[in-house]
């Protein structure tokens, strides 16, 4: 921790790091091509928001369950190892999917047996891949890592829908394709890491961090190393409120994004016109990521959260009364503009405060908390459009955003959370505590 300040660690020269992202970026493209198309291609077989909205109930809640076993299995196994495995896994499943759509075989059954299949793929293998991190970047550039890793998303988001809808023009099949190329990179980049090669060059992370496999630990139920996970994060005050913020904040916003793509697709919309939603919110991602290094050092983890909900709070109701596509991309962008310095500050200080030992069950914990109300998202956006139309669900949508914004002002925990500066001692108090 001493030597670092004198000989920074220069992430884009750590080859282990940019191969690491490679593939982490490809199957993140493969997820997002596949969560895009989804909710279209369902409409479009059945015509019904309901029927699009139990679909995606029930993939939400598939990922959500599997998450949690996911993260023992990172702890447990080689990380890497799961990673390609995963990714192979999703080739398999991204072929099955491309065959029907070219087939015209898809129906409202096979994109519900898709959706749980890709959902248990994600759940089992991603928590992998999000804690192997730890294996390729030193601790003291973990910040800037997280920090990349959001501009990858928001680069991700800013193409992932222009790219969903010029591919779902031509037919569900091209996204099946394009999901299986995305995948097979996963996969190969991820058997890149498992020979050391001169990626571990300078500023290498520490031994511990940079084995493949985890900590060997005694024959143990994953039901017992989950409560253990689970109780380590109930005993941090520093983190305990964050979960369940994130809980009803997801919900409220994800329902509300929901909406406005159904209601856009019922009014008539082509899903290249949708996929500018997703291409402005890109954007304004892109825009926040670049700001956050700038950000975080400089202002309080607990302040950036407070604003950022409160804005993704104003956003969500100013998007009940709009319905024009212009206004509402501005509107959506606006509202995620500091999600990005919220994620890369809340993630970085996880990082910092969580043991090695523990990361795969604590990222899996903290994920399922995170999306756990997530698959309520679809239906609320599906049945509430049926029942009281766009603005009533959006004003709901709205209601439940407020609630996590008053708990996150109400929160002394997340409140005292400082600057990137203070993370390791801040940690430290409440590990002692």
């Amino acid at each position: 921790m001493t030597t670092t300040t004198s000989a920074p660690h220069r992430l884009w020269r750590n080859r282990r790091y940019l191969t690491w992202l490679v593939s982490d970026t490809s199957r993140g493209l493969a997820d997002g091509l596949y969560a895009f198309a989804l909710p279209l291609l369902t409409l479009i077989v059945t015509d019904d928001p309901a029927q699009a909205g139990i679909v995606g109930a029930v993939g939400g809640a598939v990922l959500a369950v599997t998450t949690l076993y996911g993260g023992v299995l990172a702890d447990r196994h080689p990380r890497i190892g799961l990673m390609i495995l995963g990714s192979t896994i999703g080739v398999v499943l991204s072929l099955g999917f491309t065959v029907l759509a070219f087939g015209g075989s898809l129906t409202f059954a096979g994109l519900l047996v898709l959706t749980l299949l890709l959902g248990a793929r994600a759940g089992l293998f991603d928590v992998a891949g999000e804690s192997a991190i730890k294996q390729v970047v030193p601790d003291a550039a973990m910040g800037r890592a997280q920090a990349a890793n959001q501009a990858r998303d928001a680069a991700l988001q800013l193409a992932g829908g222009p790219l969903g809808g010029a591919l779902l023009a031509v037919g569900g099949w091209l996204i099946g394709a394009a999901m299986t190329l995305a995948q097979l990179i996963a996969a190969v980049s991820a058997w890149l890491l498992r020979g050391g090669g001169s990626g571990a060059t300078e500023s290498a992370p520490a031994p511990a961090a940079t084995s493949d496999a985890p900590t060997a630990r005694t024959k143990s139920s994953a039901a017992g190393e989950m409560r253990t996970a689970f109780l380590w994060l109930w005993a941090r005050d520093d983190l305990r409120a964050v979960l369940f913020i994130a809980t009803i904040i997801n919900l409220g916003f994800n329902a509300g994004l929901t909406t406005v793509l159904y209601a856009m697709q019922q009014a008539g919309h082509s899903p290249a016109v949708i996929g500018w939603l997703s291409a402005g919110a890109g954007v304004a991602m892109l825009v926040g990521a670049v700001a956050a290094p700038a950000l975080i050092p400089r202002v309080k983890a607990g302040v950036i959260a407070i604003a950022g909900l409160g804005v993704a709070t104003a956003g969500v109701l100013a998007l009940s009364q709009l319905e024009t596509v212009w206004a509402i991309v501005g509107v959506l962008a606006a509202s995620v503009l500091l999600l990005p310095a919220l994620n890369a500050a809340l993630m970085g200080y996880t990082m910092v405060a969580v043991p090695s030992e523990l990361l795969g069950r604590v990222n899996s914990v903290s994920t399922v908390l995170a999306i756990g109300a997530m698959p309520l998202g679809p239906l609320i956006a599906g049945f509430g459009l049926t029942w009281v139309g766009r603005e009533g669900t959006l004003l709901v949508c709205a209601a439940l955003c407020g609630v996590a914004t008053a708990m996150a002002v109400a929160s002394r925990g997340l409140r005292a959370l400082p600057t990137e500066g203070g993370w390791a001692d801040h940690a430290a108090r409440f590990a002692r505590g």
